[in-house]
């Protein structure tokens, strides 16, 4: 069962592409070109490339992070399991207050543009704007995305449209002249300002990284996410290089250095072939959907951090908790007032250039990060997207944000500094009770230092989460199980020899090797005991599929431990072995198999429903969790008479779902497309818990208006 916490996946591979593009297209581009042309000249175009490149690093790190950990919050998330709840704590603030501050500054420029074509007050209108889009997170990401997506369409087509015409008449005007004077001198200040106007400009694909805050909402992470980043880092480097060298060449360069609008003025140039101004006015509606999809994501990224810091007593409690509709409410309203504070106190010039010395800090952690994580060598560390390149990847990631933060001035390193001695004063104020390491306690365990076990059941619990595509694979695991009821008393070494033979005919293996292998494990911990379960398992070579293998003991069996060796207390008895072979080969779906089985066991009533449990059909429905699957009786004059007599293929089920179990004569049998259902079959589905929902409406519910079969 889903918890009150639990967040609901329902973000797409465009929602991910959309957070991420609408993050990046506001001030990077509307804004700053003027201001960063004003340290370097004509290079600013080079810088936006470089820049581009340089946070491939970062990108790559935040991908295989988002995957191995689903999970709301992001960089604190990342930053708190793999370094510590100090970390989490500098990391998760910091992070959330440099969202913040830029989530308010697009609304600012939003106004800033509006007032191009009206009187409008930018700060009272910035104020209701943040308000406006803090109501609508509160109802939903979904909702939200929806108009994201929109947001991202019309600015992503509005930008096309502009680079395309910007392109054509910078060639034509190239043509006619044979000039290059616009780009030339290109480093006006030297090698300095070049790196200075990087470090700038680099705050303008920090957007690249937002999704990874509601990474627990976005359905296939492993996909979706780094491929999501991907799409989104071609389109804003492909539009900031050619679109900043459409400003450089139209606009004479003492008039760039100047303009806070310098899209809106170079269209001017380019677009005066359009009637009634239309072309100017496409860039002020390209740029409010800038500013308003900036803003719109940053409240739905930033509020996540709060949430995410609350789950972990790092922040106080309540902002942990969810409103009616499954959004973090308190975390978002606490968010919209912070941003209502800046906008009406805090005047918006340097702050943006001071939140990037930040965010490049962060980037610099998030790199050390995945080294931690995987030199940390924890099991349940399964990321389904790996950076390429490691190490040398993140090495380089570390100290491109300390070279580019170094040229960047004084006040820059000033408020990184304060940020962190605030975040760290917070740590010890509220914080620092929290009993839990990080993984880079694991890395130092070979050193005999403190490891924290927690953070490998958490990321277990990750594994289970993510295992939603996977429902069918596991519930076919199961299906196909063998079952083995024991009724006398017996030793664990004779179900191990017992289970050995029936495994061994099934995979062609040797009976005593996989009696060896079992025992084997029990002795090096590689079973877990919970509430009267066992799951030994072992991973083999040559196999194509998992199998299992479920005993029932009725009396209850404790593992010798001096016999066999064990450092388990099993004073326990235990009523449920699960033994399960694995690939050795494929070490992500054995996890997610085990953190399943784990989870399933240790809710609350399975002990007693597993020993109640008076046939092999209740014994694996009482291992399934019920929200995913239904069994239906074939029997005539009920609503299930339609099953009867025809092929599984036929019939019409919901999507998502499939027919697991039949059940007939005491015999269970794994149905195939051709099997043909009989009166007084009992059948099994299973499948997700929409298309499980719809078949208990129609057949149990008391719904009788259409039939399942075709």
């Amino acid at each position: 069962m889903a918890s009150d916490s639990t967040l609901e996946k329902s973000l797409t591979l465009y929602d991910v592409y959309a957070i991420s593009t609408g993050a990046m297209f506001s001030s990077g581009f509307f804004l700053l070109p003027g201001i960063a042309a004003a340290e370097t000249g004509p290079s600013v175009i080079l810088a936006y490339l470089v820049a581009g490149l340089l946070i491939l690093p970062s990108m790559y790190s935040m991908a295989e992070l988002s995957t191995a950990m689903p999970k709301a919050g992001g960089t604190y998330y990342f930053l708190d399991r793999s370094l510590g709840p100090l970390a989490g704590t500098v990391g998760g603030l910091g992070t959330w207050l440099a969202l913040v501050f830029k989530s308010a500054f697009a609304l600012i420029g939003m106004g800033a543009y509006l007032a191009i074509y009206a009187d409008v007050p930018i700060k009272p209108l910035a104020a209701a704007l943040a308000v406006a889009f803090g109501v609508l997170n509160v109802v939903g990401a979904k909702e939200s995305s929806w108009l994201q997506r929109a947001l991202v369409t019309v600015l992503v087509g509005v930008l096309t449209f502009y680079v395309a015409q910007g392109v054509f008449s910078v060639w034509d005007g190239f043509s006619a002249s044979g000039s290059a004077d616009a780009f030339t001198p290109f480093f006006t200040e030297g090698g300095g300002g070049f790196l200075a106007t990087i470090g700038i400009v680099f705050v303008s694909y920090a957007g690249l990284t937002k999704v990874a805050s509601v990474a627990e909402e976005v359905k296939n992470p492993d996909r979706n996410i780094p491929l999501g980043m991907i799409l989104s880092l071609a389109t804003a480097t492909t539009i900031y290089v050619v679109g900043v060298a459409i400003m450089v060449a139209v606009l004479p360069g003492e008039q760039l250095n100047s303009d806070l609008t310098p899209v809106f003025t170079s269209g001017e140039v380019f677009f005066n072939w359009l009637p009634y101004s239309l072309g100017p006015i496409l860039i002020v509606v390209a740029a409010i959907a800038a500013f308003a999809s900036t803003g719109n994501a940053g409240i739905m990224s930033a509020s996540r951090y709060p949430l995410a810091m609350a789950r972990d007593r790092l922040l106080p409690d309540g902002l942990a908790q969810l409103g009616r509709f499954k959004t973090p409410t308190r975390s978002i309203i606490v968010t919209v007032g912070l941003m209502l504070v800046i906008i009406f106190a805090l005047s918006e010039e340097g702050v943006a250039k001071l939140a990037s010395a930040f965010q490049l800090l962060i980037f610099a952690f998030l790199n050390f990060a995945v080294i931690v994580m995987r030199e940390s060598e924890i099991p349940s560390y399964a990321p389904g997207y790996r950076s390429p390149l490691y190490p040398w990847m993140q090495i380089a990631g570390i100290f491109i944000p300390g070279l580019l933060i170094s040229e960047m001035g004084t006040l820059a390193i000033v408020f990184t500094a304060i940020v962190i001695l605030v975040g760290i004063g917070w740590y010890f104020y509220y914080v620092q009770n929290v009993p839990r390491e990080g993984a880079i306690f694991h890395w130092f365990e070979r050193l005999g230092k403190q490891r924290y076990d927690g953070l490998d059941h958490e990321l277990q619990g990750i594994l289970e989460e993510k295992r939603v595509s996977d429902d069918t694979a596991f519930g076919k695991l199961v299906a196909r199980a063998e079952v083995i009821r024991i009724t006398e008393p017996t030793i664990y070494e004779e179900i191990v020899g017992q289970i050995a033979t029936q495994l061994a005919g099934k995979l062609n293996l040797s009976a005593e090797t996989l009696k060896h292998d079992f025992l084997d494990g029990t002795l090096h911990s590689a079973v877990s005991v919970s509430h009267g379960a066992a799951l030994p398992y072992c991973q083999i070579d040559g196999i194509d599929q998992q199998e299992m293998v479920m005993v029932h003991c009725q009396s209850g069996v404790c593992i010798d431990v001096e016999k066999a060796g064990s450092p388990l207390d099993t004073s326990e008895p235990v009523y449920a072995f699960f033994f399960l072979v694995s690939p050795s080969d494929d070490q992500s779906n054995h996890l997610r198999t085990l953190a399943t089985l784990a989870n399933r066991i240790d809710e609350n009533g399975f002990t007693t429903e597993w020993r109640a449990a008076a046939d092999e059909k209740a014994m694996k429905e009482s291992l399934l969790h019920h929200e995913r699957y239904i069994t239906f009786s074939l029997l005539s004059d009920t609503k299930t008479e339609d099953f009867i007599d025809r092929r599984i293929r036929d019939l019409n089920l919901p999507a998502g779902v499939l027919v697991a179990l039949v059940r007939r004569n005491d015999q269970v049998t794994i149905p195939n497309g051709d099997s043909t259902l009989q009166e007084g079959d009992q059948m099994t589905v299973i499948g997700d818990p929409a298309g499980i929902e719809r078949l208990y409406e129609l057949y149990r519910g008391g719904a009788n208006e259409e039939s399942i079969v075709q």
